[in-house]
């Protein structure tokens, strides 16, 4: 093993079918196929066949869309490769990004020669067939027959299953109040803020040959921003448009190896793009025990470990792609490196975000890459070094994944960061205490409200923290009037006082009033 292996991307694919029509369906392993393919035309398309045939690992992001047996063994056999490593990863948006940063580790160490990163959704043709009622599609058969919901709440567990909380919608809107309120806005006053942001967004994708509302005519903030039937409210303070958006046909790939392979293959320089250094971190599982609802200490932390580990300074970044599920997760990336959001000096999404580019599933990273690669590549020859950064957001601001590519290898030539690097946990433990009491005078904290689709508000969703102890206490709205309040534009529920009771009806319980003694 060598010690001076140095790892670039050499080619980059993304694979869009845009029909969701049955009969033009085609499914994630065929996409992901395709779009390898393509990555491999991509580096070399007179070496294509022989560039395919030295790949020795296949790293595939987790498939929401149909729950495969062995997806990068099917990756593997639809190639015709035996690769000696095989890496399939968790369902998290930041899979894609950790799945690269570990191929160029393994590169770097001379574990591997050819590397290949891959993932694929074909969401929308899924639900063509199950709308239409011929659930399962005629695919490569299952591991099992279950379909996947992001915002599932049979999937909770504990205290979030009996109180209906804790999937995607509901924590990345409390996030987006708590940073409100902490940053002194009006609810109002954020509703116009995130709809800018995303009209920039908008702007962005409609320009984006592989972005799903490619070709469609782009939103504005007024658009975003306005509650109609069409854009009805999910969650306070997000309407549809500030939410993801996974019923896509998509995939994307990137193939790696070391300067020397790329040159003894003769693959041109003009195609070799840098990874330079990456950097990992997550927060507790559980919401609650976090220790507030403005901040990421997850994300501050990859953003960090990933300019240390590159070398740079984050004034060096040329351009970035914040993952943006929400608008909550590119605001905490922006505040945490000092960069305005509302027309930023920098571009700090390449795709048009998950509302518009499309959400992929777990791959929206991906497209990250594909869409850096070729950015950087059209800046290669300038007398300055060009340098990206990609920030990938899993579970509800729970895994972080941050990565640097660059025209250039890293400084003074020294090697990738060859150590293994473990998710450094945020310190939860300073999380505040949990409390099951069932009775007491509280100070709500977060909130957010879920709607039905008439656009009325159904569950009211509050942490508070108790006055005499300072423990978190969760709960759900415990009568219409409250349920009125917290849904409202004028009026700011966070700070405000109230009480908690056991619900009568539901073991475990916690419901919330702004007076004592309410009830449903």
């Amino acid at each position: 093993m060598t010690s001076h292996k140095v790892p670039i991307i050499i080619g980059v694919s993304e694979i869009k079918n845009p029909s969701r029509r049955r009969e033009d369906a085609i499914e994630p392993l065929q996409l992901m196929l395709n779009a390898i393919r393509e990555a491999a035309c991509d580096a070399s398309s007179s070496r294509m066949a022989e560039l395919i045939a030295c790949i020795d690992s296949v790293s595939v992001v987790a498939s929401s869309t149909w729950p495969y047996k062995d997806l990068p063994g099917l990756v593997s056999e639809g190639l015709g490769v035996k690769a000696s490593h095989t890496a399939y990863s968790i369902l998290a948006g930041s899979s894609s990004v950790q799945l690269v940063d570990d191929t160029a580790r393994m590169i770097a160490r001379g574990q591997t020669e050819v590397g290949i990163v891959v993932g694929g959704e074909a969401m929308a043709s899924l639900k063509s067939f199950i709308k239409e009622d011929a659930y399962p599609p005629p695919w490569t058969e299952p591991e099992t027959n279950d379909i996947y919901y992001a915002n599932n709440t049979n999937m909770l567990t504990g205290i979030g299953r009996v109180h209906r909380v804790g999937v995607p919608m509901h924590v990345y809107a409390m996030y987006e109040n708590g940073l409100r309120v902490q940053r002194g806005q009006t609810p109002l006053e954020n509703l116009q803020e995130s709809s800018s942001l995303y009209g920039q967004y908008s702007e962005i994708a409609s320009q984006h040959p592989v972005a799903w509302s490619f070709g469609k005519p782009c939103l504005t903030a007024k658009d975003i921003g306005t509650i109609t039937k069409q854009n009805r409210m999910i969650c306070h303070p997000y309407p549809l448009l500030m939410n993801a958006f996974n019923d896509v046909n998509i995939a994307g790939a990137c193939i790696l190896t070391s300067t020397e392979c790329a040159e003894r293959m003769g693959i041109s320089r003009d195609k070799w793009i840098f990874p330079l250094g990456g950097g990992r971190a997550e927060d507790s599982i559980d919401f609650w025990d976090r220790p507030n609802f403005y901040s990421s200490p997850a994300i501050a932390t990859a953003l960090d470990m990933c300019l240390e580990s590159s070398g740079l300074h984050k004034d060096e970044i040329d351009m970035f792609d914040f993952y943006s599920c929400f608008p909550i997760v590119p605001k905490l990336a922006c505040r945490h490196l000092g960069i305005p959001y509302d027309n930023p000096p920098k571009p700090i999404t390449l795709l048009g975000g998950l509302t518009f580019f499309g959400g992929a599933g777990a791959n929206y990273s991906m497209h990250a890459v594909a869409e850096m690669v070729r950015q950087l590549r059209k800046l290669h020859g300038s007398l300055q070094l060009s340098h990206g950064l990609i920030l990938a957001n899993g579970g509800v601001l729970t895994t972080e994944n941050a990565i640097c590519f660059s025209t250039h290898p890293r400084r003074s030539n020294t090697p990738y960061p060859q150590e293994d690097k473990p998710s450094i946990h945020s310190t939860h433990e300073h999380a505040p205490p949990m409390s099951f009491d069932r009775e007491g005078e509280v100070i709500i904290e977060t909130y957010t409200v879920e709607y039905d689709r008439e656009n009325q508000p159904r569950l009211g969703h509050i942490v508070c923290r108790l006055k005499k102890n300072g423990h978190r206490v969760i709960a759900n709205h415990g009568d219409m009037a409250t349920l009125e309040q917290l849904a409202s534009w004028t009026e700011e529920p966070i700070g405000r006082s109230g009480f908690i009771w056991s619900s009568p009806s539901v073991a475990g319980q916690n419901l919330f009033g702004f007076r004592r003694g309410n009830r449903l």
